[in-house]
């Protein structure tokens, strides 16, 4: 899937390395990116491809796929800002492209360091270095564009923001990338911080990931007084915000503290709201007194935006941009780009691009240009970074776990899933999805081929977990998973 990600401007002062705004060479960017973020960091996420491409206040990140494009937008954004800013001497427009082809320059080494880098990360033994805090919460519930797709879950964080519903006092959203969660978890933060305010009282709230959660706790156990601080950090809270909360699966020990801190947040009577890709009763190894926690308070499915609200935040974006997109741009957009508001942020990005590089207006004969290639790719709503994310949290596994060598009975067991609905869903050949996964032909041709025996057969499906041997039948994953994907 391509796209573009567009990451927030920060200010600098005029005076900085380069005040002369000289041309910075690629090598510059790749020795000061490496050392700012160090080279375990470097060589496994920016070695091999990925592209830095530094045009005056523009820096473009080329990477093979969507999970790349993810991990780097979530991890390195204030590192890649920081160095673009700092080299050429002004503030710096960061936009990650994804390019399929780069996946090629990518080893089966370099695929498994990835792995194990988020496998480190997500277990806690690599700190991360981006901690969200309360000034960095960009999004608030004044700018969330509302349509039929998402108005429960607005109104559902709406009244969670206000704290007049007791049974608005867990919310648990749930929804493909790019549909809008974090929106509504960090609005529902600056909403209750701004009624507080408001009436002279300061509530005790915390936004954070599943992975920042899950590295705290395990610091805190290395730590000899680090289990108090941390209960005491989280345990006292009015509001306790975790995105991504799918990212607790297959890691027992942090789960059993969260249960404790659950328990302890509601008998007070406070608020806790989760975001994760998939619904709570799919989410892979989560424990059933976690899950049925999640299940009783108010569950709600974030949807894809359909056409009107897909018109709406155009127009809105498009607004912020200084874009004057015509109607039939506003049309042609709406219609090929469905799956997620970040799809269209990102085109109306790269459309800005090409209209100060050619300096014109937007045409529809620009856009039809702009997303030839783009539509040529993904050729449907669902993309190969959908079902990656969805296959892996069910699983357990990570996207990047799918794409390295490792050839557990888990890991295989979602590798041939995703295969499966990869030719199910998406137009892709063989050996473009091999290609995107950093396998080769046969092995996705075999790992279909399995996955349609065991269908035809009804013969289960079975691996095991953290929590002990799983099995499920061929028919019964599919139906759960594509009412997930679609």
């Amino acid at each position: 899937m391509e796209a573009s990600l567009n990451f927030q401007v920060r200010k600098y002062p005029a005076i900085m390395a380069n005040p002369t705004h000289m041309p910075v060479s690629k090598d510059q960017m790749y020795a000061e990116l490496q050392k700012r973020i160090g080279p375990q960091r470097y060589n496994a996420w920016f070695r091999h491809g990925t592209r830095l491409e530094l045009e005056g206040e523009r820096l473009e990140v080329a990477v093979p796929n969507s999970f790349v494009a993810n991990w780097i937008e979530q991890h390195y954004q204030g590192a890649l800002t920081d160095v673009a800013s700092e080299l050429s001497g002004a503030p710096v427009n960061v936009v990650i492209s994804i390019e399929p082809d780069l996946i090629g320059e990518c080893s089966r080494r370099n695929l498994d360091q990835q792995a194990e880098m988020v496998n480190r990360v997500t277990q806690g033994r690599i700190r991360p270095r981006q901690v969200v805090r309360r000034a960095e919460l960009r999004h608030s519930l004044d700018d969330f564009v509302i349509g039929t797709s998402n108005r429960l879950a607005f109104q559902a964080a709406m009244a969670t923001a206000e704290g007049k519903h007791p049974q608005f006092r867990q919310l648990f959203l749930h929804g493909s990338c790019g549909v809008g969660k974090t929106h509504l978890l960090q609005g529902i933060c600056n909403e209750i911080q701004r009624r507080s305010r408001g009436h002279g009282e300061e509530l005790r709230w915390r936004y954070v990931s599943g992975e920042q959660f899950t590295n705290e706790f395990v610091a805190s156990v290395r730590n000899r007084n680090g289990a108090a601080e941390f209960r005491k950090k989280y345990r006292k809270l009015d509001l306790l915000a975790i995105d991504d909360v799918h990212f607790l699966a297959a890691k027992p020990a942090t789960q059993a503290e969260f249960l404790h801190t659950f328990n302890a947040i509601e008998s007070a009577g406070k608020r806790i709201i989760l975001a994760s890709d998939t619904h709570p009763q799919l989410v892979g190894d989560l424990n059933e007194q976690l899950s049925s926690r999640f299940m009783s308070g108010m569950v709600v499915q974030v949807e894809s935006p359909d056409r009107q609200t897909r018109m709406d935040i155009l127009k809105r974006k498009s607004d912020a941009l200084g874009l004057g997109l015509p109607e039939d741009v506003q049309d042609y957009i709406a219609m090929h780009i469905r799956s997620s508001v970040r799809e269209l942020e990102g085109t109306l990005v790269k459309l800005s691009a090409l209209a100060g590089l050619e300096n014109k207006p937007v045409t529809l004969e620009m856009t039809r240009d702009a997303l030839a290639d783009h539509l040529a790719r993904t050729g449907g709503v669902i993309s190969l970074g959908d079902i990656e994310t969805v296959a892996a949290t069910y699983f357990g596994v990570t996207p990047a776990d799918l794409h390295s060598s490792r050839r557990t009975k888990t890991v295989s067991s979602a590798r041939m899933v995703t295969m499966f609905l990869a030719r199910k869903y998406t137009t892709m050949s063989y050996p473009e999805i091999a290609r995107h996964m950093g396998k080769n032909h046969s092995s996705v041709v075999l790992g279909v081929q399995r996955f349609e025996k065991l269908l035809a057969s009804g013969a289960p499906l079975c691996w095991t977990s953290p929590a002990g041997a799983k099995s499920v039948q061929p028919a019964e994953l599919i139906d759960m998973l594509d009412g997930q994907l679609r």
